[in-house]
């Protein structure tokens, strides 16, 4: 028994022997080559910005990453642990995140998500950060009419080098509330506000040296600067605020024209989209007269026409002629009472052989009726260039009835010639040569017949013994610019 325990207890010492000899080997091993690190796994979460739609923020929620690759799906990457990136644009992205553990293991994680402008509607006007716009460069960009059904139907303009440098005009509608007009180096300069100054009717240098109208004002607050705007999506309605901001023509107001600079103004807009460009329309609605404008902006920029900077020959140059005598007596359309003054289509309706309103047993008169046209001329064409030689004067005797509507910014007394171009100029208003009464010597309820020397207009390029391309006579009785109605006697109409 003593032997069989001695055996067991010696295997027992030997075999506790050999797992020591067996453990500290092992042991000694694991301090010689370090454990491999885990394998990493990605993953991510992303947060958009309450203030800017096109910012994300991204969280890494990775494990067991010594570094990180970003690709957020817009060509653009980054290398840090918690991004913040800003997309250009909205759609649809795909953002994958690759992390990487200090062997070089990688795991990736990706997400797809859409970028959504929260106010589509504004998008529309000022893109996701900022949208320019211009004056369309085909077709008709710009009129005047009597109403929307009727817009442009008295006068449109196009990109025909007749004024080129408001085609070249930008207005950039951004994201942040502000409006900025770039006047690109040129202005133009509109009748209504420039009158006969020698810059009315041309492109001129936008400095603000030129920026004077035509009473004398600064009006350079007109010209190129930032503003802010607002946009009434609901009600299609734009308001620019900010001194001298403007869009469409610099006169047009909320309400009513102006020649000065105005703090704020409101119009009608509204935006259609188009494959690779988007039209703005906008209009200023006012009593039976309609402004309205079309401006484009495009995708890709390079895609817009170019701007006419020289305008094609227009019409014709007629023949001079010096006619001996030119009078219209009102008192019938036959040849004795009428010589080559014969009225044309225009907005008023002109009557001859009436009663005199003074004396029915007397003479026969002509009756013109105003009409309710904003411009309401009585225009005579002639068939040649006028040469006046022969003539110093023009006379003619008016009736202005009591009986009308006068009031301030509606019907007036005012009596006013001119002789203009409308052979070879489109917008003969810009070159004519004006002949006005002066309000003092104007009498209501009685005849007067009111006389101008040809050589001393009011206003006007000129004068007819200096021009030779004059082939359009005009008579506006009650005023311009508003839609009032009135009825008013006329009776020898003579260039003397």
């Amino acid at each position: 028994m003593k032997k069989k325990s001695f055996q067991w207890f010696f295997r027992m010492a030997f075999f506790m022997s050999a797992l020591a000899v067996v453990t500290f080997s092992s042991c000694g091993k694991d301090k010689d080559d370090p454990i491999a690190p885990a394998n990493p796994i990605a993953s991510f979460q992303f947060e958009v910005s309450a203030t800017n739609f096109l910012q994300v923020t991204f969280t890494n929620f990775s494990q067991n990453a010594a570094t990180y690759e970003w690709n957020f799906g817009d060509g653009q990457t980054s290398a840090e642990k918690d991004p913040v990136h800003v997309y250009t644009a909205t759609g649809n992205y795909t953002v994958v995140l690759t992390a990487k553990n200090s062997a070089g293991t990688s795991a990736t994680f990706n997400k797809s998500f859409e970028i959504n402008d929260p106010n589509s509607a504004l998008a529309l006007l000022a893109g996701t950060t900022s949208k320019t716009w211009r004056l369309l460069r085909e077709g008709t960009s710009l009129g005047v009419g009597p109403d929307a059904a009727s817009a442009r139907i008295w006068w449109s303009l196009n990109n025909d080098g007749s004024r080129p440098c408001v085609y070249y005009h930008s207005f950039t509608f951004n994201r942040d509330g502000s409006f900025v007009f770039d006047d690109e180096g040129s202005f133009f300069g509109e009748v209504a506000i420039f009158g006969d100054l020698p810059i009315m009717g041309t492109c001129f240098d936008a400095v603000a040296a030129n920026m004077i109208n035509k009473e004398g004002a600064d009006i350079s607050a007109w010209l190129g600067g930032t503003h802010a705007f607002a946009y009434d999506a609901i009600n299609a309605k734009i308001t620019l605020t900010g001194n001298g901001a403007w869009m469409g023509l610099p006169q047009l107001g909320t309400a009513a024209e102006s020649i000065v600079p105005e703090s704020a103004k409101t119009f009608e807009a509204t935006i259609e989209e188009f494959d690779g460009y988007d039209l703005l329309h906008i209009s200023y609605t006012y009593a039976t007269l309609y402004w309205d404008f079309t401006y484009a902006s495009y995708d890709n920029p390079a895609n817009e026409p170019d701007v006419v900077t020289e305008a094609l020959p227009w019409g014709e140059d007629l023949e001079n002629v010096a006619p001996t005598a030119m009078f219209n007596t009102f008192n019938s359309s036959d040849a004795a009472d009428v010589q080559e003054l014969v009225p044309t289509a225009s907005s008023v309706v002109i009557t001859p052989g009436v009663d005199n309103p003074a004396d029915p047993t007397a003479a026969k008169v002509g009756q013109y009726v105003r009409g309710t046209d904003s411009y309401s001329d009585l225009k005579f064409q002639l068939a040649y260039d006028c040469q006046f030689d022969n003539f110093t004067s023009i006379s003619i005797d008016v009736y202005i009835p009591s009986t009308n509507t006068y009031s301030e910014g509606g019907l007036t007394t005012g009596i006013q010639l001119w002789i203009a171009d409308a052979s070879q100029t489109q917008e003969f208003w810009t070159n004519w040569v004006q002949y006005d009464v002066n309000p003092a010597d104007v009498v209501m309820d009685e005849w007067k017949t009111y006389t101008f020397d040809l050589e001393t207009p009011s206003s006007g390029v000129g004068t007819p013994k200096t021009r030779t391309d004059l082939d359009l006579v005009g008579l506006v009785i009650g005023g311009s610019g508003h839609s009032v109605d009135g009825t008013f006697f006329i009776r020898n109409f003579v260039f003397n």
